[in-house]
């Protein structure tokens, strides 16, 4: 895997896991806040969902970076 394959994979990997956190620490507002959707959340912390997201993001990597260096699962045949 070249550097621009890992940047990639890493980009797309952190997407998916973003939409895995979001749902997290989620509390609706109160019906009697104005100006607010009702499906709004009261606070969304994306400052911790974003740090939650880089360091799983990570880990998974770090997993498919292993697997496709290493020979355990081969599809060039030999």
């Amino acid at each position: 895997m070249g550097w621009v394959t890992g940047i990639v994979v890493y980009v797309l990997t952190w997407w998916v896991v973003l939409f895995m956190t979001l749902p997290l620490w989620v509390r609706p507002t109160d019906p009697e806040d104005t100006g607010y959707g009702t499906g709004a959340p009261k606070q969304p912390h994306l400052w911790r969902k974003a740090l939650l997201t880089s360091a799983i993001a990570a880990v998974v990597w770090i997993g498919i970076y292993v697997l496709v260096r290493e020979p355990w699962i081969s599809f060039r045949g030999g």
